[in-house]
């Protein structure tokens, strides 16, 4: 019976897992009572290196941890839509008005604590005062936990975050012109979303290893943009998406591995041409119209910024080395990997600066 399309597309996280995770160990006929174990085998297993280091909880982390649900408006198909979300609150505030909030979009088959841990968004809030809100994708909309980025289911989770997060403003008196956003992978789909539709939500976003900005597409449709980016030019497409004379514009960031085999590189490099695009700093021909573009390597990485009166409006990093994980973080977290520099901190030191356009 031929696989699902929707698994298919899944096999490649499959593979990078297990290449990455530990395996579980496969279950043996215990011994007759009557055999003894040798010395040799006893000397081997009292050699054998130790466990890993437990994972680092976000709860650990000095601040609230909540867990609750937002009821959303329901979607089609779907009578009830409650969406779940984990919210960090640094212990060092007295009150949370006016504070910064960075919107965090987990990836496929995780979490938001296993998100969180993975990024160490909490340590980094801890020290710079901001809380994190990280929404919860449930196994009922999707049996991997993947943010459905491409296709109708699209069109009704970015509105129940955009709720969520208007909820979350509203009850806790952020500053409504420091709101971040930021995604790994499919949360990183999710994102652009979020930024195209609701650009007056979001003062800048983050996106990690992401798939580029595409109408919806069709399941296979999605598995050749991941592997190859868009066969279509990337300026034309968003032209068609989004009417950029009237886009307000919106900073971004762009984080991605040169050894991605899940969303290949060419995703990255044509995201970078659609965020600069949608900030008019490039014509329909792509070529300048005001300030400059500068492609340089540092570290490891290859950096393509964009900018305007001196100052970085679009960055594109790409991480040689790196595959489709966080760059940076904690590697015991499944798609986060120690190679490469911090992406949380490279995330939020492009944000801090940032207020929203009124």
């Amino acid at each position: 019976m031929p696989r699902k399309k929707s698994s298919l597309w899944l096999r490649p996280f499959d593979l990078l897992a297990a290449a990455t995770g530990t395996r579980p160990k496969r279950k043996t006929a215990k011994p007759a009572a009557s055999v003894k174990r040798s010395a040799a085998t006893k000397t081997a297993r009292a050699a054998r290196p130790a466990a890993p280091a437990a994972r680092t909880s976000p709860r650990e982390t000095q601040g609230a941890w909540l867990r609750s649900f937002h009821s959303a408006r329901p979607a089609a198909g779907r009578l009830v839509n409650h969406l779940a979300y984990a919210l960090y609150l640094p212990a060092a505030a007295a009150t949370t008005r006016d504070m910064p909030l960075v919107v965090m979009l987990h990836g496929c088959k995780q979490t938001a604590e296993s998100f969180a841990a993975g990024t160490r968004i909490c340590r980094v809030a801890a020290r710079a005062g901001f809380a994190v809100l990280l929404p919860e994708q449930a196994k009922t909309a999707h049996s991997h936990r993947c943010w459905n980025w491409h296709g109708d289911a699209s069109l009704s989770e970015a509105p129940a975050i955009a709720s969520l997060v208007d909820a979350i403003v509203r009850e806790r008196g952020f500053d409504r012109d420091r709101v971040y956003l930021a995604g790994m992978s499919a949360g990183a789909g999710l994102a652009a979303r979020l930024a195209i539709d609701y650009p007056d939500r979001f003062a800048a976003v983050g996106l990690h290893s992401g798939p580029v900005i595409a109408p919806p597409l069709s399941t296979m449709a999605a598995m050749s943009v991941m592997r190859r980016g868009l066969r279509d030019d990337p300026i034309r497409t968003v032209d068609t998406c989004v009417d950029t004379r009237h886009y307000p514009g919106m900073p971004a960031l762009i984080v991605h591995g040169g050894l991605d085999t899940v969303v290949a590189e060419q995703n990255a490099v044509q995201l970078g041409v659609a965020f600069a695009r949608l900030n008019r700093l490039i014509d329909e021909a792509g070529e300048p119209r005001v300030g400059e573009q500068r492609t340089y390597t540092h570290d490891g990485v290859r950096y393509t910024d964009y900018l305007r009166g001196g100052r970085v409006i679009v960055r594109v990093c790409i991480v040689h080395g790196l595959a489709h994980a966080w760059s940076g973080g904690d590697p015991r977290e499944a798609f986060h990997s120690a190679t490469g520099p911090d992406a949380t901190a490279m995330f939020w030191n492009f944000f801090r600066r940032r207020r929203r356009k009124r």
